[in-house]
């Protein structure tokens, strides 16, 4: 039967808005399983890759080109960055999308940076403004990065654990990098419109392209408009446009809702109608699914449950 996945922000990214007492109550009732926080860990809850890997760059790339299967090549997203310092060290700002990238940016800095690595044997390119890629021989051995998505907002110092002859080859690549942006009269021209700066790349995603066997989405639709989830869901199933509403099912589906900050829109457009399809048997299991960790699975039977404490992702619940 028919079951819907709901990927949902950390219940923090709501701040104080307030969570409805009749959702609070109806999710109280779910089986609640933990897992790992963050983005990465979210999406591996929902598509499998083979072994331990993570092939973002590879995945994105077949969507992006179609190129990613050549022979003897793994791949690496080099993706343009804003990092900021301050008093406690250096954070990642922004990232790809966030950055409000345009063609003409691609123009003014890859050609600037494309020499340092082809000095080192890569080829650099741009196919979209967000997506920035490396084209690496399939035996170099790339650290495993941390994704932009769970690093936004935090110290660099925070993910620099690795001290291994190949981290420190891409932190020197890093480092003269951003020397270049940095210099660069291009992003003098951002500032000066109120854009931010492109000042880094960030590194991550490193492999090469699965077999389609090899990778294993929980449901064969996806509705998303991030392109990490797209790239992974597009190898076993179908990915299409998060709509601005729940729509009709006619089988299982996976609404990734990550992007979401307006908790009535998020209560009224999709959790009372998931709730309702559930109570009167057009699904049959219901699943939140935070970037918090928490799994929780709801099922029409579990409405009896009435002793259940109401759901309180934070002290603002109504319940």
């Amino acid at each position: 039967m028919t079951s819907v996945v709901l990927l949902l922000p950390a219940p923090a990214r709501f701040g104080a808005q307030r969570w409805q007492p009749d959702v609070a109550r109806a999710f109280g009732r779910a089986d609640v399983v933990a897992h790992a926080s963050g983005r990465r860990a979210q999406l591996a809850r929902h598509v499998a890759l083979p072994g331990d890997s993570w092939p973002l760059a590879a995945l994105s790339r077949q969507v992006d080109v179609g190129d990613a299967a050549v022979d003897g090549a793994a791949w690496l997203r080099a993706d343009p960055a804003w990092l900021r310092p301050d008093i406690n060290g250096v954070r990642l700002m922004g990232h790809g999308d966030t950055l409000g990238l345009t063609q003409a940016d691609v123009d003014a800095l890859l050609p600037a940076l494309q020499p340092v690595f082809a000095d080192a044997g890569f080829v650099l390119d741009a196919p979209s403004p967000a997506r920035w890629y490396l084209r690496l021989p399939g035996d170099v051995r790339v650290p495993m990065f941390p994704d932009p998505s769970d690093a936004l907002g935090t110290d660099l110092a925070d993910h620099d654990e690795d001290a291994g002859p190949e981290a420190r080859r891409w932190r020197a690549l890093g480092t003269e990098a951003q020397v270049l942006l940095h210099n660069h009269s291009w992003n003098a021209r951002r500032l000066a419109s109120g854009l931010p700066p492109v000042n880094a790349l960030w590194f991550w995603g490193g492999g090469v392209l699965p077999a389609v066997a090899g990778v294993a989405a929980a449901s064969t639709q996806t509705y998303t408009g991030d392109a990490t989830l797209h790239a992974l869901a597009a190898q076993s199933g179908t990915v299409e446009a998060l709509p601005d509403a729940l729509p009709a099912l006619r089988a299982g589906a996976l609404f990734d809702l990550v992007g979401l900050r307006d908790l009535r829109q998020l209560q009224q457009d999709w959790l009372r109608p998931a709730l309702d399809a559930l109570a009167d048997g057009r699904i049959a299991t219901l699943v939140i699914d935070d970037e918090a960790g928490e799994v929780r699975t709801l099922r029409r039977r579990h409405r009896l449950r009435v002793w259940r404490r109401a759901w309180a992702p934070h002290a603002a619940t109504d319940a």
